[in-house]
């Protein structure tokens, strides 16, 4: 049920942009502590994108989880701005994160809802 979908008008090759999306998977499985059998990520790049009036490498990110403790969006802020930097170069200054604790039945899957 954890989603994390990552934004970024940089351009990244077919390769890379699955690279980041498997340790992006590992990483969000492992900081709420669920299988990542459940974790699904989306990664889009070459986005038409801007922050603070540039066009500067920048990324936005959304996590949302069933359950997402307000305890680890901190740790977490840190793990993925410091995974999207080693991977594409941009830098955490440019990178935002909206954390949403999502409820079980606003989540669907599976014909049904959690």
């Amino acid at each position: 049920m954890p989603l994390l979908k990552i934004q970024t008008n940089q351009p990244l090759s077919q390769a890379d942009a699955r690279s980041l999306a498997a340790k992006s998977s590992r990483m969000v499985a492992e900081l709420l502590g669920k299988p990542e059998a459940y974790v699904m990520v989306s990664v889009e790049t070459n986005a038409a994108m801007q922050f603070a009036g540039t066009e500067e490498p920048l990324a936005y990110l959304e996590l949302k989880s069933i359950g997402l403790p307000k305890t680890i969006t901190s740790p977490a802020s840190r793990a993925l701005c410091d995974l999207v930097t080693a991977e594409t170069g941009i830098a955490t200054n440019r990178i935002y994160i909206e954390f949403t604790d999502a409820p079980h039945n606003m989540w669907g899957w599976n014909g049904d809802t959690f």
